[in-house]
């Protein structure tokens, strides 16, 4: 299966980001400093995940 680097990047960045959610409204309220983790989570996710390179296909033959 062949996922684009763009693609990996939005789904790591959603699962990051609604983890650090799911985890600030345990309290029914999000505040300045969790929304900035939410923030901060779904940009170090891109990243990351836009910097690591897939890997490699082996040849048709193979």
């Amino acid at each position: 299966m062949r996922i684009s680097r763009i693609a990996k990047a939005i789904v790591s960045g959603i699962a990051a980001g609604s983890a650090a959610a799911v985890t600030a409204v345990q309290d029914g309220t999000v505040t300045t400093g969790e929304g900035v983790t939410i923030a901060l989570a779904v940009l170090g996710a891109w990243g990351i995940t836009w910097a690591v390179p897939n890997k490699p296909q082996p040849p048709a033959g193979v």
